[in-house]
């Protein structure tokens, strides 16, 4: 991992052994199903004196959905859903960042799935930083945002003989993301 630090700025590359992004969604309109996907690459740019970032890019793999049920994991992997057979990752780019007081910032920015980018808006924090075991700095981000994944192109769904739908719209989405210099 490289580090580009100049008087202005620093770049942490997100570490993906110690990052993730979760997921929940509502089933059969009573319950939520939770699931988790592996964040592979990325950067976060901080200016000098402030871990408040300029700029995020993030990759997740989206083959990586793990909701601890083979079946159904396979299935969000499908057509019906993901399609990573097409659309292998899933992605953010920060297109703004607006201090929100404190160690919290708001991250606007592009966020593509299935092949869609649509602008989403991250509530996100600064958790901390630190130097590890091998005196590499870190620093810790939490991001949550709420998308309709209609918006993106997932509208596979099955009508629920007593009403309503086995799937909900609306994905809450929870990012933790550590970064090494």
């Amino acid at each position: 991992m490289t580090t580009n630090t100049t008087q202005q700025s620093t770049t942490w590359q997100i570490d993906a052994a110690h990052s993730s992004a979760d997921f929940a969604v509502r089933h059969m309109m009573i319950s939520k199903v939770k699931g988790t996907l592996r964040v592979t690459a990325g950067a976060v740019t901080t200016q000098a004196e402030s871990f408040i970032p300029t700029s995020i890019e993030a990759t997740i793999d989206a083959s990586s959905v793990n909701t601890r049920e083979a079946d159904r994991d396979n299935h969000l992997r499908s057509g019906d859903f993901l399609d990573v057979e097409h659309y292998p990752t899933i992605a953010f780019r920060s297109t703004r960042i607006t201090a929100n007081g404190g160690n919290a910032f708001i991250a606007a920015g592009e966020l593509t799935i299935h092949g869609v980018t649509k602008p989403v808006e991250l509530a996100a924090e600064f958790e901390g930083e630190g130097t590890d075991p091998w005196g590499k700095a870190r620093v810790a981000y939490s991001a949550h945002t709420k998308i309709n994944r209609k918006d993106f192109g997932l509208g596979w769904n099955q009508v629920l003989e007593t009403g309503g739908v086995l799937v909900g719209e609306q994905i809450e989405i929870s990012l933790a993301v550590e970064g090494v210099r």
